[in-house]
């Protein structure tokens, strides 16, 4: 008995000892990103906002940059295999944490994707290049669509990982006022963040994605996590009304579409019924009916993979991303 109850205890300390340890700030202090951070001001609406980012030196350069774009419930954390795959080809690699994300500031702001293209210039500005080749998954990749529009001088090749965007989510997903987006965000927990990345991010789970999980899920801990999550709210708000499936035609540099072709993301999801849902988010369709819509596109897919590649697929999309460079 006295074992049974000194068990118990242990487990229950260890419990506490993971709660607190899971319970991250909403600028992911505790989070150690691949390599060292960097912090660039950028000002909007009266407030100076502090940006992180990484910028990676390779060892043989070869004078050419990549700048790689996170997606929205990401940071520049994930990017580490893909960061050190382009070092080694001797490519400098800069990979910010948008305004509202990872570890930059999260200001309560009007969120654009304009705004944000201006913020990753004026960050090229400070570090004094002229050029990138410019990679963006999921959101990062309607906001690199928006960056090119924006810049195509800077950008010399545009790379898609999976963009949402696809489609405009505002002619099937009903509309939600940021308040209501606001309330359902506040109801974040590690169980539902884990339910969402295993249905919609990967095809068959892997305890290396737990740690995936822990960061997205962590700030619901923190006690300034309404803020984060109203951050939240109001960048989901900027993704639905800001929509830029209507002006992939207009791109003027060559595109590369990565495709997972078992992707099913939709923004809103949690709104539609099951028929919806199987009418929209099917990137199998979606990807070779956008590539058609950009005048100077490659279309690369990957079987059983969902929404990230670059984690998934690694192997493959690693070959594929340096093949298309």
């Amino acid at each position: 008995m006295k074992r049974r109850i000194l068990l118990t205890a242990m487990l229950f300390i260890s419990l506490l000892k993971a709660s607190a340890q899971d319970s991250l700030s909403i600028t992911l202090n505790e989070v150690k990103y691949p390599y060292p951070v960097k912090f660039f001001p950028v000002k909007t609406g009266g407030q100076t906002i502090q940006m992180a980012y990484m910028d990676v030196m390779p060892a043989n350069p070869n004078g050419k940059t990549v700048m790689l774009f996170h997606g929205k419930n990401f940071g520049g954390y994930y990017w580490g295999g893909v960061i050190k795959a382009l070092g080694a080809k001797g490519y400098r690699v800069v990979v910010p944490d948008q305004a509202g994300f990872g570890k930059s500031d999260k200001a309560l702001i009007h969120y654009s994707f304009n705004l944000l293209a201006r913020f990753n210039k004026a960050l090229l500005d400070r570090l004094g290049i002229a050029k990138v080749t410019l990679l963006g998954h999921s959101m990062g990749g309607m906001l690199a669509t928006r960056f090119t529009l924006m810049y195509p001088d800077v950008v010399s090749k545009l790379l898609l990982e999976d963009p949402i965007g696809l489609e405009d989510y505002r002619t099937f997903v009903p509309y939600v006022t940021i308040d209501e987006e606001y309330q359902t965000e506040l109801k974040t927990t590690y169980e539902s963040v884990k339910k969402y990345y295993t249905e919609s991010y990967f095809t068959k789970w892997s305890p290396d994605y737990d740690y995936l999980v822990k960061i997205a899920a962590g700030p619901a801990k923190s006690a300034n996590f309404p803020r984060y999550a109203k951050v939240a709210a109001l960048t989901y708000t900027m993704i639905y009304e800001q929509p830029v499936c209507y002006e992939f035609g207009a791109i003027k540099v060559p595109v590369v579409l990565f495709i997972g072709q078992e992707d099913n993301t939709i923004i809103g999801k949690a709104l539609l019924s099951p028929e919806e849902k199987m009418k929209h988010g099917q990137y199998k369709i979606l990807g070779p009916a956008t590539a058609r819509k950009i005048p100077d596109c490659k279309l690369v897919e990957f079987d059983n993979c969902k929404h990230i590649p670059h984690i998934e697929v690694a192997g493959q999309f690693l070959d594929a991303l340096l093949k298309n460079l």
